[in-house]
């Protein structure tokens, strides 16, 4: 019986040395309140349709985006100027685009929360400023996109408040993006604009859809959302599609293990929610702010709700065949709105308290009883995880904690399980799982 105690202590000590309570205030910090304030108020814009009235006060998305604006300085001004707010704009033109009714600027708003140890490498949240009616080229009728996307809007909104009230590692992005509507344009943009200023992106968390709990389907699910990614980045190198096919890693891309670090924090300091790993790029058929990120190499995914409701999305607001149709502020659940905020703090503030990623892992354990793995060293880091998992597993399902820069894995055969490895800080912090990307030959 005191053995049985004492291995519970042991257990119980270890599980909770692997937690941060920092990240417990963060989740408490997130008001229900202040998102559905920010709703509404991004609601009432009639339309914020991306080429709606740029000059009104009160209409169109220019009077949105002043307001998202003068919301992030309010924050910033809250935390000592803590961030850099401004306008990212690109112009896009009638000719050539089916859904551009009109030339016009893409304007998003962007506010930079700065690292002290690592101001270059960026974790970005995003929401989308802009909404539609039924015809995406109406840019006059009212469309107030409560769910598609305020929601995601006002959690970044949201985010940034709380999370302004701490110093990271890496810099934080919380940004307003806007012409997803018409082809994705803000996320373009923003996206060469990253490539343009040399930005080192961890990843972007692209929120769109996060207040909705009752699908068309009949269900009814305040607790499951979804995490898509691609397996593999768009641009990959022939090398590294010819090195997948002999050693694998069909689903082990940079966004694929962004979307594991997420499943995984979610299942430690939120486990009454049920993150669903999706194994796709976005929804059939359709897209979303972060593939312009993915297109260009960086690691990107979108969370959103579980269970929609197409009768609530792209429509005019009516009554036909006693359906409600139109994406009302009646319809948004401000308590899953508030869960699906705190997932996204909750990982930012994980991601900007880490360290860097190894930059290089080597594995080996060719025609071996085990398995032999070798990494880079990354500065101030206390020791490092390897796992691994089996081959059919969509998680990372085992690990060990070392602190050599090497290690042997007596006993695990190479052929029967992927590896990865992440550097792990003073802090507790993780870096996200690196795939390993050489071959160590004896």
């Amino acid at each position: 019986m005191k053995s049985i105690s004492i291995l519970f202590l042991l257990f119980t000590i270890s599980t909770f040395a692997q937690t941060d309570s920092k990240i417990y205030d963060i989740i408490n910090a997130v008001s229900l309140e202040r998102i559905k304030a920010n709703v509404k108020t991004l609601t009432e814009f009639g339309t914020r349709n991306t080429f709606s009235d740029t000059i009104s006060n009160t209409q169109g998305i220019g009077a949105a985006r002043r307001w998202i604006k003068s919301e992030f300085e309010n924050i910033s001004q809250e935390c000592d100027n803590c961030m850099n707010v401004f306008y990212q704009k690109d112009f896009v033109t009638k000719e050539g685009n089916r859904r551009v009714p009109h030339d016009a600027w893409i304007v998003n708003v962007v506010a930079i929360q700065r690292g002290i140890k690592y101001p270059n490498k960026y974790v970005i949240m995003s929401g989308d400023i802009d909404s539609r009616a039924s015809d995406t080229m109406d840019f006059t009728t009212d469309a107030p996109g409560a769910n598609d996307n305020a929601s995601g809007m006002a959690g970044t909104i949201e985010a940034a408040r709380v999370l302004s009230k701490y110093k990271f590692e890496s810099s934080i992005i919380y940004v307003g993006l806007s012409g997803e509507e018409q082809g994705l344009f803000g996320g373009a943009g923003l996206a060469k604009y990253a490539v343009d200023k040399g930005w080192d992106i961890i990843g972007i968390l692209n929120n769109d859809m996060i207040g909705n709990i009752t699908g068309l389907d009949g269900v009814i699910d305040n607790r499951s959302f979804r995490i898509f990614s691609e397996p593999v980045p768009a641009n990959e190198t022939e090398r590294a599609r010819k090195m997948r096919r002999f050693y694998g890693g069909e689903v082990d891309g940079i966004s694929r293990q962004l979307a594991r670090y997420i499943h995984k924090n979610v299942k430690i300091y939120m486990p009454e929610m049920n993150p669903m790993m999706i194994y796709r790029l976005d929804r059939f058929g359709r897209g979303g702010h972060h593939r312009p990120f993915n297109d260009l190499g960086f690691a990107g995914i979108r969370i959103m709700e579980a269970h929609e409701n197409y009768t609530q999305q792209h429509q005019d607001i009516r009554i036909e065949n006693g359906i409600n149709y139109g994406d009302t502020f009646e319809h948004v659940n401000f308590g899953y709105a508030k869960k699906l905020t705190a997932v996204n703090a909750i990982n930012l503030a994980s991601l900007a308290w880490a360290l860097e990623a190894p930059k290089e892992v080597f594995i080996g354990g060719i025609v071996e009883a085990n398995a032999r793995l070798k990494w880079s060293k990354v500065e101030g880091a206390k020791g490092y995880k390897i796992y691994w998992r089996n081959t059919t597993s969509p998680t990372w399902d085992h690990s060990r904690y070392v602190e050599a820069t090497q290690f042997i894995l007596d006993g695990i055969v190479i052929d029967n399980f992927f590896f990865g490895v992440s550097s792990v800080g003073k802090n507790g912090h993780e870096s996200v799982v690196v795939f390993p990307n050489k071959i160590w030959k004896k």
